[in-house]
């Protein structure tokens, strides 16, 4: 019987899948808006909502849960104190999935994960410290 077996396994160890969804939220908390496969949008969607649920709680513990769950503290800043702002008045559903067709190669349903009232110009923005250095030098 598969009694409270409630996640997919998406044909990874649990290791792998714990990095691979950190690395997703952290992108799209970056980005705002990603492109995967409509399993893993599905799988993405609760752990981004606890995470922007953090957010909104604020407090040293809560962002050090983020951190933990997320590995990217950029990302954590960005989560605490832009979209936890953001989405204050808001009580859940701080994200969408939109089907996006099939993919070409191995005809994969894909999807787009995007935050709900998202800021268009944060896709493709990377202002990592990289890009911050190289703007203090120009």
């Amino acid at each position: 019987m598969r009694h409270g077996k409630v996640h997919r396994k998406l044909n990874r160890t649990a290791e792998h899948r714990r990095a691979m969804f950190a690395n997703m939220a952290a992108a799209l908390i970056k980005h705002e808006q990603i492109v995967t496969t409509l399993p893993k949008a599905k799988e993405l969607r609760p752990i981004v909502e606890k995470l922007v649920t953090l957010g909104k709680k604020g407090g040293l513990s809560m962002r050090r849960q983020a951190i933990s769950e997320m590995r990217d503290k950029d990302q954590v800043k960005k989560l605490f104190d832009v979209l936890a702002t953001r989405y204050k008045d808001r009580q859940g559903g701080y994200t969408r999935i939109i089907k996006a067709g099939f993919r070409y190669g191995d005809n994969a349903a894909m999807a787009v994960i995007e935050f709900v009232d998202r800021d268009v110009d944060a896709k493709g923005q990377d202002s990592g410290p990289v890009q911050e250095r190289e703007a203090e030098a120009a």
